[in-house]
């Protein structure tokens, strides 16, 4: 069974305040960077999962992403899946 690599992007929702955002563009603010006018702060996540085929691993990764990665109240994901070349396993 071949391996497949998932990278799953986690952001708040565009509606949700984002603290850390706030305090990361009023960091910037400090430093000069007078021109950022938003950000907004996510998470990345990796999974490398055995899938009998590529829409299996993205049916299995988007049911994690709904069970647990991701809080779809205030949270949205998007994600990619890629096999992984044996060279790279």
């Amino acid at each position: 069974m071949p391996d497949y690599l998932a990278r799953i992007d986690v952001m708040l929702k565009p509606l949700v305040n984002d603290p850390q955002g706030l305090a990361v563009r009023d960091g910037l603010h400090t430093l000069g960077f007078d021109g950022v006018r938003m950000v907004r702060v996510g998470k990345r996540i990796e999974v490398t999962v055995s899938a009998d085929s590529q829409p299996a691993a993205e049916t299995s990764v988007r049911a994690m992403c709904e069970q647990l990665l991701a809080n779809q109240v205030i949270e949205q994901f998007a994600f990619a899946v890629a096999e992984v070349s044996a060279a790279a396993r």
